[in-house]
């Protein structure tokens, strides 16, 4: 029974159990945190605690997963571009419109499908859904991802995950003007009215840092390249959202107008969000060197920009 050891950071203090379990244990869901803990597989320090147990900082949290079943997920031939691999990882270029693992309303064509078919014995912790899955990507949003071979590695890279060791580098263009060295430090939570929403402005939030490393400025946009250390659910669009400079093209959080000049006119040609996750840094799982791993611009927002570049040039601000 594979097991796993944490330890509570102070910006998780006073949150209950399962609620905090559940935001750092990969691919669990709380309902199974749930189980865990009545199962008496979780114990903080030498107790047996309760699902609403308050965590404090400090905290030393074991929690005994059970032997992952057998996947019945159905393997599918589904290209992947696959930008590193070998025994313990494979690294791939997510495409927008793939949905990282099986869920409702998406049973087939999603990356853990054409993971199954790609790769042998995935990783177990994530469960039967979500074999080798560490950390997801919105369905909208392409770029690269890892995923672990065995539990072995799949342990080592959620600690990184976790003890935000992995540098994470996105671009996105943004609605108006953002100056390089912008820093977005808000918490992050469900949106109390609509669920499918997150929010800054939510009760239950949860801290978040978004950095803005780099910007090139067009008229009404600015194409960005933001890093994250938290990995909250939608970080990155709500929090450029928050600060009055959705994400072209994101019509959850604004970042679709139906009227644009003639010199952006090309971005009304986006069927999802102009977000990508360009790189990834991390160490290996098995011998701790270094991997950098980056993905291009794909074609459909490489075509944006470029039709933006032609109609006008880009300027400082």
């Amino acid at each position: 029974m594979p097991r796993v050891e944490l330890e509570v950071a102070s910006e998780h203090a006073g949150e209950r159990l399962d609620r905090y379990l559940t935001s750092v244990l990969a691919g669990q869901s709380r309902a199974q945190v749930q189980r865990l803990i009545k199962q008496a597989c979780v114990r903080v320090g030498t107790s047996r605690p309760r699902a609403n147990t308050t965590v404090k900082a400090g905290d030393r949290i074991a929690i005994d997963l059970p032997e992952p079943a057998p996947s019945e997920v159905a393997a599918e031939a589904i290209p992947l571009v696959v930008l590193y691999e070998d025994s313990d990882i494979i690294v791939v270029d997510k495409p927008a419109g793939m949905v990282v693992h099986p869920a409702a309303g998406h049973a087939s064509g999603t990356l853990v499908n054409a993971l199954l078919h790609h790769v042998k014995d995935l990783s177990g912790i994530g469960g039967e859904l979500r074999p080798g899955i560490v950390h997801r990507l919105d369905r909208g949003t392409s770029g690269v991802m890892v995923v672990a071979k065995h539990d072995r590695a799949h342990e080592a890279l959620a600690r990184q995950f976790h003890d935000r060791e992995v540098e994470k580098e996105y671009v996105a263009l943004v609605w108006g003007v953002v100056q390089t060295g912008r820093r977005i430090d808000a918490p992050i939570g469900r949106d109390p009215v609509e669920r499918h929403r997150m929010s800054a402005r939510s009760r239950r939030a949860r801290h978040a840092v978004t950095r803005v490393t780099d910007a090139r400025h067009f008229r009404g946009v600015t194409l960005l390249h933001v890093a994250i250390a938290t990995g909250r659910t939608h970080q990155i669009r709500v929090h450029l959202s928050a600060i009055g400079h959705p994400i072209v093209g994101d019509s959850v959080y604004g970042g679709v107008r139906r009227r644009v000049p003639a010199d952006l006119r090309a971005v009304t040609r986006l069927e999802r969000p102009f977000l990508h996750a360009a790189r990834l840094a991390f160490a290996h799982p098995a011998d701790r060197r270094r991997l950098e791993l980056s993905a291009p611009l794909p074609g459909d927002l490489q075509a944006v920009l470029d039709a933006i570049e032609q109609s006008q040039e880009p300027h400082a601000v």
